[in-house]
């Protein structure tokens, strides 16, 4: 397999890029996260003038039908300027809308920067297990709780995972509904998180909703939409990782200590050195999982998934505290980008699963027992 991106696809990163650089500056960061709304109106605007929210839409309801490996390509560049808009909330829910068919006039409105969505999988009982599901559907409306829905507040429409028939951990039995944020019966409790994007707790009590897909049968595609949340994810890391390990280098060539810059310390350049390696993993590994996603089997994407979400959190961590150690204290004041870097690997290690969980995910995929 080829693993270089194709010309449209270093134009597109060049594109997001020149956004980031040009309008995404970290007061302006600032200036979105602390305005009313917890992200920037005009950021989300330009985003959709670059074709990003019809990028992962398909081409019948006006979008470009971008697969994993495009999206990966502009998680990694949005990540370089720690944006706060409900971008990534918004492709997880249309990917899921895809998956389910029939709703092609929200993925029109999708594409056109006009709807935003966010997924609602998480419960407080349930840690990273997405067929342990408390919330119930009966006879068209749910009721129960989800929590840390990431961009809930900001949504126009959930997607929400809900029982319609067995036990609580049962994986048959699951289906996924459509839900108005705004709607009738639904509570939304929204807060900022460490890493200053937003986050929901939301009661449904006989909220209305409308089935997406199968009843009782959703479980198969939550678990694919996951780990497509997953992917994007680890690109979004990777680009955090690539911005953090270049501030730490600049301010190690500056900070003078003992009457030189600290850089030529051999033991700081072996530590920065470890920093960039962990990067380069990450992508790598990032990008074979993305390049294989639509076509592996469900077993070979769970492998692929969930490798590349243990491996970038362990690279995560490692830079981002080695990051904080060589900064010193103002490694963690706000008034640096690069505590903000921090933080933001920080939550998305533990978003869709952290390190043990897809560690001990991957270890019981089928072949893995046997090949050890």
């Amino acid at each position: 397999m080829n693993f270089n991106l194709s010309d449209e696809q270093k134009q597109l990163a060049d594109a997001v890029r020149r956004f980031i650089d040009k309008d995404y500056g970290f007061e302006s960061r600032k200036k979105f996260y602390e305005s009313a709304a917890g992200y920037g109106e005009s950021a989300w605007s330009s985003l959709a003038e670059l074709g990003l929210t019809a990028l992962p839409v398909p081409e019948a309801q006006g979008g470009f039908a971008g697969k994993a490996l495009d999206m990966m390509v502009v998680q990694q560049e949005l990540g370089r300027g720690l944006i706060v808009e409900p971008y990534l909330a918004t492709v997880i829910g249309a990917y899921a809308l895809g998956l389910a068919g029939g709703q092609d006039a929200l993925l029109e409105q999708v594409a056109g920067g006009e709807l935003k969505l966010a997924v609602a999988f998480n419960e407080p009982q349930a840690r990273y297990e997405l067929n342990n599901v408390r919330v119930t559907a009966r006879d068209g409306k749910l009721n129960g709780r989800k929590v840390v829905v990431v961009h809930g507040a900001q949504a126009d429409k959930l997607i929400v995972s809900a029982r319609s028939s067995g036990a609580e951990a049962d994986q048959d039995g699951i289906s996924l509904f459509l839900v108005d944020a705004k709607g009738a019966g639904v509570s939304i409790k929204d807060y900022r998180t460490i890493d200053n994007l937003r986050a929901a707790d939301i009661t449904f009590q006989d909220a209305p909703a409308q089935l997406l897909g199968d009843a009782g049968k959703a479980f198969a595609l939550i678990e694919q939409v996951a780990d497509y949340a997953a992917v994007l994810l680890c690109a979004e890391a990777v680009g955090v990782m690539d911005t953090l390990n270049a501030a730490t280098l600049e301010y190690a060539k500056t900070r003078q200590q003992f009457g030189v810059p600290i850089a030529r310390f051999q033991a700081l350049q072996h530590r920065m050195v470890e920093m960039f390696i962990h990067a380069e993993q990450s992508r790598s590994i990032t990008l074979l999982a993305a390049a294989r996603f639509e076509e592996a089997t469900p077993e070979e994407r769970r492998r692929y998934v969930s490798a590349a979400k243990a491996r970038v959190g362990q690279a995560a961590r490692t830079v981002g505290q080695e990051a904080v150690q060589i900064h010193g204290g103002m490694g963690v004041t706000n008034e640096l980008p690069a505590a903000h870097m921090f933080k933001r690997l920080t939550l998305i290690n533990t978003t869709f699963g952290d390190v043990d969980h897809h560690l001990g995910r991957f270890a019981a995929q089928p072949g893995f027992q046997e090949a050890a």
